[in-house]
């Protein structure tokens, strides 16, 4: 089965098994919120694992060796097997095989499951460490979503809003790694107003966000609420030099500091999963329409 269409009350998902990607979100008037993977960025909403962003060097290194691991690792290239499907929930599992231990040398299980509730979609990420060693990983979800929404509209008319006052700087990244010294945030208070401009340095990284959720919408027309349990970072980007996507992405983990190459265990982010144990990671997205 390549993509399954689940059906909820305002609200309808695609998902397709290549990558376990949501590649359709649509209200209940039928549009369209999801980038559809034009020109400008050839994905919808990847997931991220076993890592967010990239390793020095693209080298994971485990007890001194280096496995070559490419920027947000390769869950999102990967098929997922089908475990469960109903007319308005699934869940697709991805577990280690010898391709994947040329790459990440560790056991694992990564379930990922949609369901859809009145006018909103939860996705859950639960990795379990099916090994015999502590599993260091990271995990992201990446949904790109169209920029400006209602297509008439600028795309200077969009902001995104916090549930809480983000004074804390920002991180940025150089050739995808973290550079050292936090930067001024461009939020104000709760308000972060959207323009091409914002992304000529790559992603907005907030590192220890106070939020965990924000909504994304204009004065009028469709709106989006994303809401977070169990990441620590958010990053939100757009293609720099202009593309019609917005990507808000909750993480747990961020891209190798640029002056970071130790083992993947103890590099800054990953969380460390105890053998037989899991973590369970979720986001939601609420569709709602400014009158």
């Amino acid at each position: 089965m390549e993509q399954v269409t689940l059906h909820g009350d305002g609200i309808s998902a695609t998902i397709i098994g290549q990558g376990a990607e949501l590649v359709s979100l649509r209200d209940a008037d039928g549009a369209e919120l999801l980038w559809q993977a034009g020109p400008a960025w050839r994905r919808h909403s990847p997931v991220l694992f076993p890592i967010v962003g990239r390793l020095k060097g693209d080298q994971l290194r485990h007890r001194g060796q280096n496995y070559p691991m490419t920027q947000h690792g390769f869950a999102r290239d990967r098929r997922f097997a089908w475990a469960e499907q109903g007319p308005s929930s699934c869940t697709l599992v991805l577990t280690d095989d010898d391709e994947t231990f040329v790459h990440y040398p560790f056991a694992f299980r990564l379930a990922i499951s949609y369901s859809l509730g009145p006018a909103q979609l939860d996705v859950t990420f639960e990795i379990t460490n099916t090994g015999d060693e502590v599993l260091p990983a990271s995990i992201g979800a990446h949904p790109a979503f169209n920029w400006p929404l209602l297509p008439e509209l600028p795309k200077e008319a969009y902001r995104l809003t916090f549930a809480d006052n983000e004074t804390a700087p920002i991180r940025r990244l150089k050739d995808g790694l973290m550079l050292p010294t936090p930067q001024p945030t461009p939020v104000e208070g709760k308000t972060l107003a959207l323009s091409e401009r914002l992304f000529d340095d790559d992603a907005v990284i907030l590192d220890r966000p106070a939020s965990s959720s924000v909504r994304y919408a204009a004065e009028r027309g469709p709106a989006i609420e994303m809401s977070w349990q169990g990441f620590n970072e958010l990053g939100i980007w757009s293609k720099p030099g202009g593309a019609p996507f917005l990507c808000i992405e909750p993480w747990h983990g961020i891209a190798s500091p640029v002056d970071f190459d130790g083992e993947f265990a103890d590099k800054p982010g990953a969380m460390l999963i105890e053998p037989g144990a899991k973590r369970r990671l979720t986001y939601r997205i609420v569709i709602s329409r400014e009158p």
